[in-house]
């Protein structure tokens, strides 16, 4: 099975450790999908992971797809190419692994959406955080019943900002900080409920940005869901500096039996099965593109569906439209 890469700018690592995992995959192609991109750390990783042996570079992605005749390829471009880039892939009738957003603007989203359904090819998006270890532990238990029916759901997205490339600097490239970071926290609200989305409310700021231009530092986003369910998300650039890791993502789920909370990459869980508040232990971390390419020649689902990857980018861009509206946005109003 060939893979190629197109793009350098989202979670290449995703795809090097699968491949480390699914010796039957081999990296056989990389290519820049956006205009001053450079491809050289797929190489870089890819040698430095040993799967580097039949690597070739291109500078052109449309001439890669053509000679190599890939059969998945994972697009890891600017943000705002991700969708134009992705019709030349589906168009050709090749498995796609894509970074999220899948799209930054709905139209573009529909789009895509219309082109997966033509060609009827498998596609997956980078929702890693799924595969780790304490979400896999905590989705596993509420699965199980531990909180009961949920009926409060918060998340959390906070990350250091650091210093950005020029393509965060812009909407058009960018996308907003409510697709790009907070579309983990609102793929999980779909994930642990089951649920769909009715309403959303959300703002959006890019106050204290340290000269990233367009880039928002901060979001908020207040959702109505299906059964009565209540989710909001946090999203932040605020993280100092010097704090112990990149990231802070924690979930917390209320439901009618109990309570579970994903904290400092730990699980907790209060409720009626015991006094007090326990911490599960861990289950195994599983690797997403490993997952994908079973899924490939399976035809088994695998733990992101091309139906979530969808949605979830949808709520997104609703949700920021809902931002820059400033006004409660309907999932009535969407556009299919």
């Amino acid at each position: 099975m060939k893979v190629c890469v197109i793009g350098a700018t989202g979670h290449i690592n995703y795809v090097i450790n699968g491949l480390k995992m699914v010796r039957q995959a081999r990296l056989v192609g990389a290519a820049p999908g956006s205009p001053g991109e450079s491809v050289e750390k797929v190489l870089m990783s890819a040698t430095r992971q040993g799967v580097a042996d039949e690597l070739r570079l291109y500078g052109d992605y449309r001439d890669m797809l053509d000679q190599v005749k890939p059969d998945v390829v994972a697009i890891a471009c600017h943000f705002g190419d991700h969708a134009k880039v992705a019709a030349e892939v589906l168009r050709r009738g090749i498995h796609l692994f894509i970074e999220k957003p899948l799209a930054t603007t709905l139209e573009d989203l529909y789009a895509m959406r219309e082109l997966h359904a033509r060609f009827g090819v498998q596609l997956s998006a980078m929702f890693g955080i799924r595969y780790t270890a304490p979400f896999l532990t905590a989705w596993q238990a509420v699965q199980e019943g531990a909180v009961g029916d949920i009926r409060l759901m918060h998340a959390q997205k906070s990350y250091k900002l650091g210093t950005r490339g020029p393509s965060f600097h812009r909407r058009e490239t960018y996308g907003g900080t409510i697709p790009w970071v907070g579309i983990h926290a609102i793929d999980w609200l779909r994930w642990f409920s089951g649920g769909t989305f009715e309403t959303v409310y959300a703002s959006h700021s890019t106050r204290s940005n340290r000269g990233h231009g367009e880039l928002e530092t901060t979001a908020a986003c207040h959702f109505t869901m299906s059964n009565d369910v209540m989710a909001t998300v946090s999203i932040d650039y605020l993280r100092p500096e010097h704090a112990d890791s990149h990231g802070d993502d924690r979930i917390r789920i209320a439901g009618s039996e109990g309570v579970l909370e994903v904290v400092g990459g730990r699980v907790w869980l209060t409720n009626g099965e015991q006094s007090g508040t326990r911490e599960l232990p861990l289950l195994p971390e599983e690797e997403i593109f490993a997952d994908f390419i079973r899924q490939i020649r399976s035809g088994a689902a695998g733990r992101v569906s091309a139906e979530d990857a969808f949605l979830s980018t949808e709520a997104c861009l609703m949700a920021r439209q809902s931002a820059d509206e400033r006004r409660l946005v309907h999932f009535s109003e969407r556009m299919i």
